[in-house]
């Protein structure tokens, strides 16, 4: 009941951890960022993943050991029946609203594939937390009962070991798939592919070279696109084809919010100078030094 209590200590603070990132992460660019604020909520699901490692799976741990090692006596479990099942009833609800909010976002795709696929360590995050809540929850409710049922106190530190393991499974997890977007993950390598097909359909574009993505927050990804034109074309109609391109990808993906295209053309490639660049056209979001 001690580890279960520390539990839902732990989860409301993350739940408050979690809304200071996404509210951090909506501050517009400024100039010490100039691409915005959006990995404050990766770093800040880092954090909450750290804390249910440590506050929630390390003391419970710490605790179901300890009552291996010095078991208390037996004392009436009706309060912790009581408790028990309010807290199942609780976080049956949120688990609820998480699980809803899941299937909006997983489509076709298999549970692991849409948390992998997944740019919003929220919806996943909190799935987490509340089925580890509602496994723990089961966990305490046999600890209780089994250990009144055959008056052996060892089974109460048997299950704050097993809320222990499960808390530290849910934290790695969770740290891992937060690491993998703080450090700079691209998009789908389908979607890119497909972003190549698309400019390389372009009756202008002869090939792509070099494409790259990296998300800046859940709906706010970087693509830079090394793009080959034919050669021959005026200034005005390369710019028209990057300005085609540019509102052919942003339409088929509005989480691409930055588009950078480096231009080149085949009279380059044979020694000649014939060459340009273009930067991303949402110039309206940066800094006027950026302009």
């Amino acid at each position: 009941m001690l580890s279960e209590g520390i539990h839902s200590l732990v989860d409301t603070g993350n739940g408050l951890l979690l809304l200071l990132g996404l509210r951090l992460s909506k501050k517009p660019p400024d100039q010490t960022h100039p691409f915005g604020h959006g990995k404050e909520l990766y770093f800040w699901t880092l954090i909450v993943a750290i804390l249910i490692f440590a506050a929630g799976g390390g003391v419970s741990l710490y605790e179901g050991v300890i009552h291996l090692i010095r078991p208390s006596p037996l004392e009436d479990p009706f309060w912790s029946y009581l408790v028990l099942g309010l807290a199942v009833i609780f976080e049956g609800i949120s688990w609820a609203v998480a699980y809803r909010e899941f299937r909006k976002v997983q489509g076709e795709q298999g549970v692991w594939e849409t948390i992998h696929a997944s740019k919003d360590p929220t919806i996943f995050s909190v799935l987490f937390e509340d089925s580890a809540a509602l496994l723990g929850l089961t966990a305490a409710f046999l600890g209780v009962y089994l250990g009144h049922q055959f008056n052996n106190p060892y089974f109460d530190g048997g299950a704050s070991i097993v809320i222990g393991v499960i808390l530290a499974m849910v934290a790695v997890l969770l740290a891992y798939e937060s690491k993998e977007l703080l450090v700079g993950e691209g998009v789908d390598p389908h979607l890119l592919a497909n972003i190549r097909r698309m400019a390389e359909a372009d009756t202008s574009v002869a090939r792509v070279l070099r494409a790259l993505t990296m998300y800046f927050g859940p709906h706010q990804a970087l693509l830079t696109l090394d793009v080959q034109f034919h050669s021959g074309l005026a200034t005005s109609d390369l710019e028209a084809a990057i300005d085609r391109l540019e509102a052919a990808i942003r339409k088929q993906y509005p989480d691409i919010t930055r588009i950078f295209i480096e231009a080149d053309t085949l009279a380059q490639e044979q020694g000649t100078p014939d060459a340009t660049a273009r930067r991303d056209g949402q110039e309206q979001n940066l800094l006027p030094e950026q302009r």
